[in-house]
């Protein structure tokens, strides 16, 4: 059996290292010919068209894709974020049973939709609600240089957000349910209230699990391309300030996932577009390795926080 189980490890283990190698090598010939002005030039969808002529010279550029990828996540992660510990101390601590069960099964049902299903969803409800209730009747005017319509960085927001929230609370309610009774049983025994001992033991406490949920959330946010491709307009566009937080929440954009997914096909056949849809991969990779870094860093930091906290006593 321990020959078994080191077998299995070795061989996922070399599994990722090949796909991670195959990846980074065909994406090669694109970050050598372009570098860093891979990630800090714009002009996607012009370049894809421009590609497809073979006479001419294309060199990509994946800034907008990377910001609609960046805005997204983090908007979608922040959502999740307040919503999802509200759930979670709420289903942990606060419900009754009789409620309790059946909305942890309600969560758990959520995390297996397929995204195309939250993709319709969205594309039939939140986009046309954004278009009629969230554009300004003047949009075209203020910002005439992109079509401002329901299918935008809000409405991927809104979507994303709904994806990750059970991976979130579900990984919430078990990390607060992990947490010593002791430690409550002692904020209350000083004089705390039930909401101020939740607060101030119960969340601090749990905080390294709720960061591996946040980042199981960002990662799965990350990766997310059909949900995303129906919804946010599928234009390689820079949201920005410039028109004010609104418009810019209702610009369209496309996120390198959703990019690698509706450029695919066909066009793989044409070796710059390959390889520029295999640098876009690695980016990928580079996002889930540095959430996967910074995961263990907070891990880390909370896990001594919190040491130095009980070597303390309980703060009040």
């Amino acid at each position: 059996m321990p020959l078994l189980l080191a077998s299995a490890a070795i061989f996922s283990g070399l599994v990722v290292t090949l796909v991670v190698f195959f990846v980074a090598y065909n994406a090669v010939p694109t970050f050598r010919a372009e570098g860093l002005s891979f990630i800090t030039r714009g002009g996607w969808d012009t370049q894809i068209n421009n590609a497809f002529t073979p006479s001419k010279t294309v060199f990509f550029g994946a800034e907008p894709l990377l910001i609609g990828t960046l805005l997204s996540t983090v908007g979608a992660v922040l959502v999740s974020l307040v919503l999802g510990t509200g759930c979670a101390i709420f289903l942990s601590e606060l419900a009754p049973a009789a409620i309790r069960r059946p909305f942890e099964s309600l969560v758990q049902l959520l995390a297996g939709i397929p995204s195309v299903v939250f993709g319709l969803v969205g594309l039939s409800i939140v986009v046309p609600f954004i278009q009629n209730y969230v554009v300004p009747a003047n949009a075209a005017n203020v910002v005439p240089e992109i079509p401002i319509e329901g299918a935008s960085l809000l409405a991927a927001i809104t979507v994303l957000s709904f994806m990750i929230l059970p991976f979130f609370v579900t990984v919430a309610v078990d990390s607060l349910r992990a947490i010593p009774r002791s430690y409550v049983d002692g904020g209350l025994a000083l004089g705390m209230t039930k909401w101020r001992t939740i607060t101030r033991i119960q969340v601090p406490a749990a905080a390294p699990g709720l960061v591996a949920g946040l980042v199981l959330a960002a990662a799965r946010a990350t990766g997310e391309a059909i949900a995303v491709s129906m919804v946010a307009g599928a234009i390689a566009f820079s949201p920005n300030l410039n028109h004010g937080p609104l418009y810019m929440l209702l610009m369209p954009i496309r996120t390198i996932a959703s990019s690698i997914v509706e450029t695919g096909g066909d066009a793989m056949s044409i070796p710059s577009i390959a390889s520029a849809l295999f640098a876009l991969a690695t980016l990928l990779l580079l996002f889930s390795l540095i959430l996967s870094l910074g995961a263990r860093w907070a891990f880390a930091w909370f896990n001594k926080r919190m040491g130095v906290r009980q070597a303390g006593g309980v703060q009040t």
